[in-house]
């Protein structure tokens, strides 16, 4: 209905059988779906803001009050990219049925996107999707959510580059941009938190169950800020756009060759470790300290290949 509502307002008082020949649908349903437009507008959706639908005696169709929909709907380009991730991870979900539609629609999104604009995180997304393998313990961590039942596990943390030893409560396991995680209480930090499964060297059930806290899986933001994050300001060249597509950025600011964003962020060691991978396509704004860290990094890294 979003092509064929623009279409005839630019083509008031289209035949209903042509209408529906050109759409590929049966006549009989293609009323049915234009009489549910009298329910559709725009807020606060009074009766001079939804849209007005006749379909005279001689089965033509004339739609009013419909302006805002005179044009198809086009997607900015971080909506396209959100839309091209998001359908990449669902199809490649295990146990989802097959969606062929859904499969070729990506296809047809990929090519119009292009190489550069899907950037590096929508190829490693994709090449994640598209099967790297099972995460050695997530059947385990998925029976533990179902049973609601604790478990112990060593886990890499990514941020600070140390393993540790952790009782979990899992209440919600689900895939995201390419990786397993698992929503769950924290027994010893006493807090919600969540893990990337892949980074889970081992688990080991518990004999203690516990009542679940009701914590969010699927569609969940991978990072929730706090008022312990700093917030780093950057700017970010057509080489390192995708990290505002991939990680959770506010207060965007477009320039003429660069995007400026805030990433907020409570250790800066890892944002050192992402801004050497795309240097010089990105620079440190705010805090100073973090471009400091950076060439650091950069020359312990380079230490290493010299020796």
């Amino acid at each position: 209905m979003l092509s064929i509502v623009p279409y005839l307002v630019q083509h008031p008082g289209s035949a209903l059988d042509d209408v529906a020949g050109l759409f590929g649908v049966e006549p009989d349903p293609l009323r049915r779906d234009l009489d549910l437009l009298f329910m559709s507008g725009l807020p606060p959706y009074g009766p001079g803001d939804l849209i007005d639908v006749d379909v005279d005696e001689d089965d033509r169709i004339w739609i009013t009050m419909a302006d805002h929909f005179a044009r198809p709907l086009r997607l900015t380009r971080n909506e396209a990219v959100a839309v091209y991730i998001r359908g990449t991870e669902l199809v490649a979900t295990p146990g989802v049925p097959q969606a062929p539609a859904l499969a070729s629609a990506l296809a047809k999104l990929r090519d119009s996107l292009g190489p550069d604009t899907l950037g590096e995180a929508a190829a490693r997304i994709e090449i994640a999707a598209a099967g790297t393998g099972t995460p050695q313990h997530l059947e385990r961590l998925r029976a533990a959510a179902r049973d609601r039942r604790r478990v112990r596990i060593e886990y890499f943390a990514a941020s600070t580059g140390e393993w540790s030893s952790r009782t979990i409560e899992p209440e919600e396991v689900f895939a995201d941009l390419g990786n397993w995680y698992v929503a769950a209480w924290d027994v010893d930090a006493g807090d919600e938190r969540l893990f990337r499964i892949d980074r889970v060297r081992d688990a080991t059930d518990t004999t203690e169950t516990f009542e679940p806290r009701g914590l969010a899986g699927a569609g969940r933001q991978l990072y929730t800020p706090t008022e312990a994050d700093v917030p780093v300001r950057l700017r970010l060249h057509p080489g390192a756009r995708w990290i505002a597509e991939y990680y959770a950025t506010t207060e965007p600011v477009e320039r003429d060759e660069s995007l400026e964003v805030t990433l907020p962020a409570r250790q800066l060691g890892w944002v050192a470790g992402l801004l050497l991978r795309v240097a010089p396509d990105a620079e440190v704004l705010d805090p100073p300290e973090l471009g400091e860290r950076v060439r650091e990094l950069a020359e312990r890294t380079l230490a290493r290949y010299r020796d």
